[in-house]
């Protein structure tokens, strides 16, 4: 049986960012992936797609997922999100993985999952700015993606290597062929033999 690996979906996400991670993960045949809304209904993201929740954050049990993954978007630049903050804790505490990336990394933040665990976000100075209460400097790393004790955060400019932490972390693929992907979809370099 398939694991499942859920994203939260909500107005304004930015929808480029978790694409590579989720399209490989779906086309491993190894995962599936479902939607996760604050509610039922449908949300659009940055780039004007509509997307319908399969499910809502109230129905996400830790056990049925291999992973939450939570895109970028202007809303956690607003205010900070209870409920994400309440299911990262779930997550945490059962010990299945979160990925964050970009203003996504300030709700990681904010539920206090940076504290002693390597991480980075769009910039030190950002995170600093958004979460008055952030503390865990010390263990900031100014990466694209960073992967530490079962949390992966990225900078917004990272979603390449968001994906690739992801992939290691979800053993899609061995480090020989992680490399492979990893070339070609951030150095655009084909593997021999492939025309």
């Amino acid at each position: 049986m398939k694991q499942t690996v859920h994203v939260l979906v909500f107005d304004g996400l930015a929808d480029w960012e978790p694409a590579h991670a989720l399209c490989e993960l779906r086309r491993s045949g190894k995962f599936d992936v479902r939607s996760v809304g604050f509610s039922p209904r449908p949300v659009i993201t940055m780039a004007g797609l509509k997307v319908a929740p399969d499910l809502s954050i109230d129905e996400l049990k830790p056990q049925d997922s291999a992973l939450l993954l939570l895109p970028g978007g202007d809303m956690w630049q607003e205010k900070s999100q209870p409920a994400v903050e309440l299911l990262l804790h779930r997550f945490h505490e059962a010990q299945v993985p979160i990925a964050a990336i970009c203003a996504a990394t300030l709700e990681i933040a904010r539920a206090g999952l940076t504290r002693g665990r390597r991480h980075t976000s769009n910039a030190l100075s950002y995170l600093k700015s958004m979460v008055p209460d952030y503390r865990d400097q010390a263990f900031y790393v100014d990466d694209l993606a960073v992967s530490d004790d079962g949390v992966i955060t990225a900078s917004g400019l990272g979603n390449v290597e968001f994906a690739r932490e992801i992939f290691r972390l979800l053993k899609i693929y061995d480090e020989n062929d992680l490399r492979t992907w990893y070339d070609m979809f951030k150095r655009g370099l084909m593997p021999a033999g492939v025309a």
